[in-house]
């Protein structure tokens, strides 16, 4: 299985690509800016989290529209890469009304794939200013947690899905068991 991850400046990008290689996935790490057609024979992509501001900054989030266009395999979008995705598809980011930093508990309201036999809550490592808004027309809120509204969604239609945790930090509780859910729905997206 070869899954790559998108490069969109985060602190904890090359955690992410850690985690994969652990899981024993084919990785790389890729700037944002590569062009879809160089992304050839992947079978899933990550949207890295990242330092600007979606809402402001758009245009530092590179190729990452055009990927979510092209795609036709699954996607996991994490922090800034959540924001992108929804404000990709119609959705709306902006200020939280309270920023979350450092451990926050989640609330699963639907176990999904990414939240397969994991407990209803537990604790996640939060690193955000910006939240989601406005859930784009097609998705559907997976969690939440005391302060943000919106903290994982995914697409009814296609296997795109958001986090607004870390799951790739030591921090964020059964975060490796999230990535595992995620390479299952990619292998049973590619039967």
């Amino acid at each position: 299985m070869r899954v790559y991850v998108i490069d969109n400046g985060g602190q904890w990008t090359h955690r992410e690509w850690r985690v994969l290689k652990y899981l024993k996935v084919e990785t790389r790490i890729i700037p944002n800016n590569t062009p879809f057609e160089k992304l050839a024979g992947v079978d899933a992509l990550v949207l890295s989290g990242g330092a600007p501001d979606v809402a402001s900054e758009a245009g530092r989030m590179g190729n990452n529209g055009e990927y979510l266009d092209k795609a036709d395999f699954p996607i996991l979008g994490i922090c800034a890469g959540m924001h992108i995705m929804t404000t990709h598809f119609g959705g709306s980011t902006g200020p939280a009304i309270r920023a979350e930093f450092g451990r926050t508990r989640l609330y699963v309201d639907e176990p999904d794939h990414l939240f397969s036999e994991l407990p209803k809550d537990f604790d996640v490592w939060e690193s955000h200013n910006d939240e989601v808004k406005i859930v784009p027309e097609g998705f559907q809120i997976l969690a939440h947690s005391d302060t943000c509204r919106v903290e994982a969604m995914r697409s009814l239609k296609r296997p795109l899905y958001a986090l607004q945790f870390h799951p790739e930090v030591e921090n964020t509780d059964f975060g490796m068991d999230i990535f595992r859910n995620f390479l299952k729905v990619v292998e049973g997206w590619h039967k």
